[in-house]
This record gives structure tokens, sequence and C-alpha cells, in this order.
């Protein structure tokens, strides 16, 4: 069925991305109350995009220069996606009677505050928003529980994979972190079918039972459930490290070669342990990061038992 006017929002990126711009949307849904709201981003999100309670629909694209909006013009386009040019191309060509964007030298007539360097992704697009005259909340980071149960209720849950090579802690260390909990604790491996294989290796090297073995097999809505059931997550600076903030529970989250300050939990969140040695990298690179190497295991398992040891509760 064609989009008819309403408000277009474009943000196709990955799990994290979209996670970190749910303050933004919720702020465009107060702000625009009664108008349809459409996120163009990648088809594979659709099962958190129908979690967050600000999209009436997902306008499905691969990514930049695949946006198409059917129908007459959205009344306002708001880029979510990045600084541009190419997003804000891609916006124009819609022909919105509206743009909120950030401003691109390469785009000279079209207004917008300066790109923020140095600030946190959430904060970044609500003060975007905030330009605009649209108070934005930059805690609304929550998500309503997954329509489905958990496949691993309570369990500790491990998450080797990540989008580069930079940001994947070694399957091994996470193998011998995995083994010494799995003596006490519930342990299970996650991840996406292009991360079956290190979850395997994973799994495999912490001698888990073939039932602790997710990942390849659960979808978004799935994963979604396992974190928000989980009793600690331990994953790299990822969407799972997202979905633990968005949820509530307790997580260790192993970051470089990107500062936490930029990508990490809220602060004031004390459920969530975040390791970082300050060391800033190249977060596309094929390599783990040298940084993030210096994170031992004893440090990882150490913060874990004290999360698992405490029990601190969810905020």
């Amino acid at each position: 069925m064609a989009v008819t006017g309403g408000i277009l929002v474009l943000r196709a990126l990955g799990l994290g991305d979209l996670l970190t711009t749910v303050p933004a949307l919720r702020a465009l849904r107060r702000a625009f109350d009664g108008e349809r709201l459409v996120l163009a981003t990648r088809e594979n999100l659709r099962d958190i995009v129908e979690l967050i309670d600000a999209v009436d629909e997902l306008l499905p694209i691969a990514g930049l220069g695949d946006l198409s909006w059917p129908g007459e013009p959205p009344r306002l386009a708001v880029n979510l996606h990045g600084r541009g040019p190419e997003s804000i191309h891609d916006l124009l060509a819609q022909d919105p009677l509206e743009l909120i964007t950030h401003r691109h030298p390469d785009v000279p007539g079209v207004e917008g505050p300066d790109w923020p360097a140095e600030v946190h992704e959430v904060d970044r697009w609500c003060r975007l928003l905030e330009a605009a005259r649209i108070p934005a909340d930059r805690t609304d980071l929550a998500l309503p529980p997954p329509p489905g149960p958990s496949p691993a209720t309570d369990a500790v849950v491990i998450h080797p994979g990540a989008a580069s090579g930079a940001r994947r802690w070694p399957p091994d260390r996470y193998a011998r972190v995995a083994r010494a909990l799995a003596g006490r604790h519930r342990v299970v491996v996650t991840g996406n079918a292009a991360e079956v294989p290190i979850a395997r290796e994973v799994a495999e090297a912490a001698g888990l039972p073939d039932e602790a073995m997710l990942a390849g097999d659960a979808g978004l809505a799935e994963l979604a459930a396992t974190v928000a059931e989980a009793r600690l997550v331990i994953c790299g600076d990822t969407g799972v490290g997202h979905l633990a903030t968005a949820y509530g529970t307790p997580s260790v989250l192993l970051f470089g070669p990107t500062p936490p300050r930029l990508w990490g939990p809220p602060p004031e969140a004390r459920q969530h342990t975040v390791l970082w040695v300050g060391d800033v990298g190249d977060p596309h690179g094929d390599d783990p990061d040298p940084g993030l190497l210096l994170l031992h295991e004893e440090r990882v398992l150490t913060a874990a038992e004290d999360l698992l040891r405490t029990g601190v509760s969810r905020d």
C-alpha cells in the first residue's frame, strides 16, 4: 500500500545504530502525534522496529541510494542517518515539504546545525531535533517487552560477534570466560547467521552443551527476548549491548577501539560494567584493536562475577 504524506525518517544502519535513535524517534512521535511516522531502514531490523512504540511503518531499504518514497511527498523528512551529503540527497529526492538534517558544505542550500564531534550518539540526534525546537529525552531508551518467550531464561548470554574485526574480542578468551561461568550458571552463546562460526568456536571450546548454541537459530525478536530475560550479557561494542541497555539487563561491555563515552550505556546505569583501556583506534579495522586485546579474561570474569553476585537491580 502506498505511503501518503507523513513523516519520513532515515536510519539505514545496524541494530545498535537503530537503538541509539529511540529517544529521537519518540520525540518525533510526541511532536507529530497523529501523523504517520515511517522509518526507512533495513528489513532485517523489522522485529526490533516493531517494538519501538514510535514507528508506524518500516520502509525497507538496503542502504543509501535505495530510498524510494511512494505516494505523495512526505510532509517532513528527518535525517537520522548521518551528516551527508549522500543521506541529504536521498531525502531531498523524495521532495519533502521540510527537511531536518545537519548541514553539509556539499549541499549549501540546506540549512541545519553543524555536525557535533565527540558527542554520544544518542545525544547527537536529540540535539538535532532540539535545534528544530523538538524536545527530546535522552534517557528514553527502554523497549517494551518482546512478544514471545525467551529461549533461555535467566542465562548468562555470551555474544562474541561484532560488526568489524576491530571490535571482536578473541573467541578463545570468550570461551575461557564462558567455561568458568558455566560451572555455576546457565551460559548460552548468541549471534546472527554470519556469526555462527565464531559462536560455535566459543561454545565448543567452552565445553557447552548443544542447547547452549543459540546463534543462527533465533531471529531478532528471540534475541531481544533472550537479552530481556538474561541474568547477564557479556559482549563487545555491539547492538546486543544496546539491547541490554534497552531492557536494563546487567552487562559487561568490552569497549575498543571506540570510546564508551560516544557509544556506551548511560553512565548512571549501574547495572552495566564498561571495560575500556582508553586507546582510541579504527572501529572498522579487520583485526582486534590492540586496546581491546589489553582486556584479559581475569578482568572480564571478575566484572561478570561481581554483577552476578550482587544481583544489581534493573533500572
